[in-house]
């Protein structure tokens, strides 16, 4: 009977609906910083439709800084201000950047949140923003089975953001980002791609 109780349990663990993604960094588990992107990433997956509606997304970032304030959210422009370089990482940096009279945001200890890993582009652009810790959703491999966009070549980026001292978590409330991310694709929005 203990044996069929443990298989029940575990084939209801195993079902993909009930398992939470382990999340990864490149530093030992916070579960006070894992606790806090997963209520803004959280938020930040809940408000895609809002901006999906008037051409932007799928994806979303926000800026925050060391004590829990607002500095900029926004999404990906990308289709709607014909610009392949307006993701919303970048968008996000170059608008905290303008708020704060900077280009180097490192002395004002920021963190990104962002509804999916970032790309190959934008992972330079954090480096070279002064950006202190990066928290992302659902992972590259996901995002590009879903919408078919290319992430690009990122080898070894968390070793790489370590050296550098940025800190990077990752597979932040990932289920809600898949559904947002399929319920784009569904509604036939468009998946920015160049030609090849």
């Amino acid at each position: 009977m203990k044996k069929v109780l443990f298989l029940l349990c575990l084939i209801l663990l195993l079902d993909g609906k009930s398992v939470q993604a382990k999340v990864i960094s490149n530093e030992k588990i916070d579960p006070a910083k894992v606790e806090t992107a997963s209520k803004i990433i959280s938020d930040l997956q809940r408000e895609m439709p809002n901006f999906t509606k008037t051409g932007s997304g799928p994806f979303v970032a926000a800026i925050y800084d060391n004590k829990g304030n607002l500095v900029v959210k926004v999404a990906n422009s990308v289709v709607n201000e014909h610009n392949s370089n307006n993701h919303a990482e970048m968008n996000a940096i170059k608008a905290a950047e303008q708020k704060l009279g900077t280009y180097d945001l490192a002395p004002y200890n920021l963190s990104l949140y962002v509804t999916a890993e970032p790309c190959m582009m934008c992972i330079g652009g954090i480096m070279w923003s002064g950006i202190k810790a990066v928290y992302y959703s659902v992972p590259s491999k996901d995002v590009e089975e879903i919408t078919g966009f290319d992430e690009g070549f990122k080898p070894h980026w968390f070793k790489e953001f370590k050296k550098r001292g940025i800190v990077v978590y990752g597979n932040i409330e990932p289920e809600i980002g898949k559904q947002e991310l399929h319920r784009y694709v569904k509604d036939g929005k468009e998946v920015y791609k160049p030609s090849r």
